[in-house]
């Protein structure tokens, strides 16, 4: 996850809340390898049908999911563990009713805070009021666009668009911090400026973008990913808008690291401040590293964009267990840049801050999962170059 306000401006909203104040003076410390923030796939039910779902979930999903008794058991151990986060997400989450009873037993406590990701379809007065007094501290609804009729047929229902807008205000009116979850495509990515501004407008707090991840049903629309060139436009106008919004509305970018060294490169004054800046984006951790995703059958990934390597399993083992860096399956992840070995990704100076970028991406186009990411627009011997960067692993590493 890359924060492009609190690098462009040093200043977060939802993240500030979450985290604590970080900057580029002082990176976030505020999760590690061996207590990762969780997001938490409780089911693989969802009443949507989104065309790139990474979990390929459905209404008439017949999926093994983990029993109520052995759910309790996890989310007692995420206490004693002092997770220090964890985002419910689902498929739909709200489709689960044990969904409740779990966030009873995390909820009002120092460690985990709660956050939620959800299509906000689901989000009735009742359930916002409910999610308020809970203490959940953030919401991320999906909006993939300002125009119904493209975020109605991306997920898959129709109505889809009222439905979502309606659990975005009402979670708004019993005062939960909300953020936009904006999937990119080639179709809507020069439409993000204006959702960011229409994201301010209905008083959001924060624009997560994610570039299309080509897993689950995504890999049928491998087509859809955003070109190169459109990226390169799209970082320089979250520059922009991150300065426009200060202090009132955060954007941050995921399944994208490289985008964060570009952001650097673009706003560093020197050396000194650009190292800063990459020391700030390889403290966010990625896949396995800093974070986790237990999926509905209580296997463990590096992360949900991740599903061809499992590190542990809930039915069987304990999660400190799989919390474990002698856990050759986590440690695979938590050193994730060193089993890359694409032509670009495995020579890149960068590789240990980036993380590879998506390695789903590098599997369906470019046959190869620890091959490049194929998005990746950086020209980093120029960069390099540019700051010269001789000696960067010994002062990054």
């Amino acid at each position: 996850m890359i924060p492009i306000s609190v690098m462009v401006t040093g200043e977060g909203t939802v993240s500030s809340k979450i985290k604590g104040h970080y900057n580029k003076e002082k990176p976030s410390n505020f999760s590690n390898e061996l207590r990762p923030v969780i997001f938490w796939n409780i089911t693989y039910k969802c009443n949507l049908n989104c065309v790139h779902c990474y979990i390929d979930a459905s209404s008439k999903s017949t999926k093994e999911e983990l029993s109520r008794e052995k759910l309790i058991e996890v989310a007692n151990e995420i206490v004693n563990l002092q997770i220090p986060l964890v985002i419910f997400t689902g498929g739909e989450p709200l489709y689960r009713k044990e969904f409740w009873e779990l966030s009873e037993i995390l909820s009002n406590k120092k460690r985990p805070k709660l956050g939620l990701s959800s299509n906000g379809t689901l989000i009735t007065e009742e359930n916002a009021k409910k999610l308020k007094e809970l203490g959940y501290d953030y919401i991320g609804i999906s909006l993939d666009s300002i125009n119904p009729e493209y975020h109605d047929k991306f997920r898959g229902y129709e109505g889809a668009f009222s439905l979502t807008i309606r659990g975005i205000q009402n979670s708004i009116k019993y005062g939960i911090d909300v953020g936009i979850r904006t999937t990119v495509t080639k179709y809507n990515v020069l439409e993000i400026p204006k959702m960011i501004d229409f994201a301010a407008k209905i008083k959001a707090k924060r624009v997560s973008l994610y570039l299309l991840d080509t897993i689950g049903r995504a890999v049928n629309i491998v087509s859809d990913l955003p070109t190169k060139d459109q990226l390169i436009q799209l970082s320089k106008e979250l520059i922009e808008k991150a300065k426009e919004y200060k202090t009132q509305l955060e954007i941050q970018l995921v399944r994208g690291n490289f985008i964060g060294i570009y952001v650097a490169d673009q706003i560093a004054n020197n050396k000194d401040d650009f190292i800063k800046y990459l020391k700030m984006i390889e403290a966010q951790g990625d896949c396995g590293r800093k974070t986790i995703s237990i999926y509905p059958d209580g296997t463990v990934r590096p992360c949900q964009f991740i599903e061809d390597y499992i590190i542990g399993d809930l039915r069987e083992q304990k999660l400190k267990d799989i919390l474990n860096l002698s856990n050759k399956n986590l440690e695979k992840f938590v050193n994730l840049s060193e089993n890359l070995r694409g032509e670009r990704c495995s020579s890149c100076l960068f590789k240990k801050i980036c993380g590879g970028g998506s390695r789903g991406r590098a599997k369906v186009v470019n046959k190869d999962f620890w091959g490049d990411e194929p998005l990746c627009f950086l020209d980093y011997n120029e960069i390099e170059k540019r700051w010269n960067l001789n000696d960067l692993h010994t002062i990054i590493y």
